[in-house]
């Protein structure tokens, strides 16, 4: 009997403790146990084994599902020889643990609407007794139900439309959620409901029925959806409805506008590019943001690419404005998160949706900068499989543009990610906005048009440039010509300078609010000049910032159209054996180039240390910091005088936040089909047909005192004038099109 009770007792042990395992994510190994068709009849079934983890593989586990509940299957095949495991027994672990973790935040939502529920029928019932047995307020004595105060009466109200706001917003949880939330409606009646009757807040439009559901969301560290707080600005639940119904629909509408071709989308038999046909776009989908205002344009661009970037990663680079902003230093020119309605669920960004703003910019005096505010909404599809939306506020909220910068807004707009094999994604990018097109300069309306200015190529084709820089920085190859100048430290601080100062240089062509700009006007400044060039100049103050001189800086572009090929004209800005062609502070000396850093597998992309050799005993050498960058929608040639022992600590891996630049450059982009000056240049009889050109913006900014309290004079002005001027006529000799 002690062994028949021991082994019972033992047994019963070891089923709890399996059961304990299984439920926590730490038992998926079973061993033993033949099916019952090859078992014999005179043997009884031998008993299944279960493989219990030891507690140090429990703890790596849990360590890497913190840091990424999904890995894939070189990250499990690498745990398992770590760990003495199948890649079997990683892949079951972390299914189990991931059911255990949606389980376990399934309690908590259920837990808080339970909360909510109880606080509502406990109010109801207090209201319930007081209403059996009134009280007036004047004699303390009985009172008719009609004698019920005004101010009770108003409570009564308030505490139904609650509860219907409360009803709403379960139900559109239920939509995130992809299942439905627990019931108000389960509620006993009440006399409030037979004193208030309908209120006109009944019924939500079903404008997702249509979307695919989402399993998750919400965060513990974030208010649910049946518990959304208040805003400040008093609309309450109200406007967060709101914003969660338009979020929606622009993710039904990117979705499907990523995926469906014809006839909505029509590609070009010219060129290859997709244009949207409106006409189909409006039988299709309901305009989710009103009307087009009168005198907007739309422009409407899709594209498909391959980039070196997972989608969990490009997901967490797109949500966050920061990193947004560096990834597309040449488009954005300043991004901030205004508020967050939700973060995501589990440490993931599904779900997440946030109101953002952001300033939008083509590298041109000539075009202004498109300030929109936006919702910005994230949502996972499928395993590896991601979308993020932007969709403009208005009919929510007014859309703050200011009246100097370019009215526009963002129909729905995004990008498709899906993750493929090695670390790389495919990429759908969608980009459809309205604009006034009356702001635009007519040397660039063509390019506007287009979609090449702001379309999805030019953002698909900086997301795949970025992401290779990315791919080559993180490698443990050295790419540069003399590794021996550079550690990896050094290297790092290098290119860490180099998009600084490529930042500033993109923030002082368009005048953004990124700096304090002044715009200068009269005695022929901001006028046609007598070249037939319009320069724009602007000036501030810098005081404080330890990467720039102090002083009065000052600021000029001009944008010019030249018979060019964009490549051709790239490769002559960019060759420092060609610069004493084109740049009068070179004093008409060579140029060797003493450091190279390679960005990308293009000879294009890279960071690279300039000499300028003296010509003569009484000049000093000069050390020029350039950054190049060029992809299919455009190049960059920016460029910098640094400090000689400055560029020694940085080379040596020190920090690069104290060397002062003043960024000077080009940025290159093609005309755009349909430019009127593609008719022909010079128009010769007989000559050819079309001939296409580039579009160059060249920019200075020059120390013009070093006192910040100085005031500018004309002369500055005019010295500046006249460089940019001189350094575009040189260009233009120099390639042999001064007409």
């Amino acid at each position: 009997m002690g062994r028949i009770g021991g082994a019972e007792i033992e047994g019963g042990r070891s089923s709890k403790e399996d059961e304990y395992e299984s439920r926590s994510g730490n038992s998926d190994n079973l061993d033993g146990g033949a099916s019952g068709d090859d078992q014999d009849a005179d043997n009884p079934p031998r008993k299944k084994r279960y493989h219990r983890h030891t507690p140090q593989q429990i703890q790596e586990l849990e360590s890497l599902f913190k840091e990424c509940p999904h890995p894939d299957e070189k990250q499990r095949l690498e745990l398992s020889k770590r760990l003495c495991l199948e890649s079997r027994q990683v892949k079951f672990w972390f299914q189990n643990r991931r059911t255990q973790m949606k389980t376990q935040l399934e309690r908590h939502e259920n837990s808080i609407l339970r909360q909510e529920c109880d606080k509502l029928r406990a109010e109801n019932a207090s209201i319930r007794d007081a209403m059996r047995s009134p009280i007036c307020s004047n004699c303390g004595g009985r009172a008719v139900l009609g004698e019920v105060s005004l101010e009770e009466q108003q409570l009564r109200i308030e505490n139904a439309r609650l509860k219907d706001e409360l009803e709403r917003v379960c139900a559109l949880a239920g939509k995130f959620i992809g299942t439905p939330m627990p019931p108000i409606s389960s509620m006993p009646n009440s006399s409030l409901e037979l004193a208030v009757g309908g209120n006109g807040f009944r019924g939500l439009s079903p404008v997702v029925s249509s979307l695919p559901q989402v399993t998750e969301f919400g965060s513990t560290a974030c208010a649910p959806l049946g518990s959304i707080q208040a805003r400040p600005n008093g609309n309450g639940l109200g406007l967060e409805r709101s914003m969660l119904e338009l979020a929606l629909v622009a993710m039904d509408e990117l979705v499907k506008m990523a995926q469906v071709d014809e006839p909505l989308w029509i590609r070009s038999l010219e060129n290859g590019r997709e244009t949207l046909n409106l006409e189909e776009y409006l039988d299709v989908f309901a305009r989710c943001i009103g009307p087009k205002p009168v005198g907007f344009v739309t422009e409407a661009t899709r594209e498909t690419g391959v980039v070196i970037l997972n989608s969990l990663a490009l997901v967490e680079t797109l949500m966050d404005a920061d990193r947004w902003a560096q990834m597309f230093p040449s488009i954005i020119a300043r991004a901030s998160t205004t508020d967050v309605i939700s973060c995501g669920m589990a440490g993931t960004r599904n779900g997440a949706l946030q109101l953002m703003h952001a300033e939008l910019q083509v590298l041109s005096p000539l075009v202004p900068i498109r300030e929109v505010q936006f919702l910005r909404f994230c949502k996972q599809h499928a395993e590896g499989v991601w979308a993020v939306v932007d969709v403009s506020m208005d009919g929510i909220r007014e859309n703050a543009s200011s009246p100097g910068n370019m009215k526009c807004r963002r129909l729905p707009s995004g990008c498709v990610v899906q993750d493929l094999r090695n670390g790389y994604s495919k990429v759908t990018w969608v980009e459809h906005a309205e604009y006034e097109e009356g702001a635009i300069h007519q040397l660039y309306r063509a390019l506007l048009s287009s979609g090449m200015g702001f379309g999805a190529q030019r953002w698909l084709a900086a997301l795949q440039r970025q992401s290779e820089c990315l791919a080559i920085l993180l490698s443990t190859t050295v790419s540069s010509q003399n590794p021996a100048a550079f550690t990896p430290a050094g290297r790092r601080s290098m290119l860490k300078l180099a998009q600084r100062m490529t930042g500033r240089f993109c923030a002082g062509v368009c005048g953004s609010h990124v700096h304090d700009w002044a715009h200068l006007s009269g005695s022929g400044v901001g006028s046609m000049t007598a070249g037939g060039e319009e320069v724009r100049v602007m000036t501030r103050k810098s005081i404080d910032d330890p990467g720039e001189p102090p002083g009065v800086v000052l600021s000029a572009a001009t944008s010019v159209w030249l018979p060019v090929a964009p490549q051709r004209l790239f490769e002559f800005l960019r060759d420092e054996r060609l610069r004493s062609e084109w740049d009068i502070l070179s004093n008409g000396g060579p140029m060797q180039e003493m450091a190279h850093i390679a960005k990308g597998q293009d000879h294009g992309n890279c960071v690279s240390l300039l000499r300028a050799s003296a010509m003569n005993p009484t000049q000093s050498s000069m050390l020029i910091l350039q950054e190049t960058c060029t992809d299919p929608s455009g190049a960059l040639v920016v460029y910098a005088p640094v400090d000689i022992p400055a560029m020694h600590v940085v080379m040596s891996g020190g920090d690069s936040t104290y060397v002062a630049l003043l960024p000077s450059g080009f940025a290159i982009l093609p005309d755009g089909p349909g430019s009127p000056h593609q008719l022909g240049w010079p128009p010769q009889p007989g000559g050819p047909a079309r001939v296409g050109g580039s579009l160059l913006t060249v920019a200075f900014q020059i120390l013009v005192n070093s006192l910040p309290t100085a005031k500018l004079n004309m002369e500055s002005v005019d010295t500046v004038n006249n460089l940019i001027l001189c350094t575009v006529q040189k260009i233009k000799s120099a390639l042999q099109c001064e007409s």
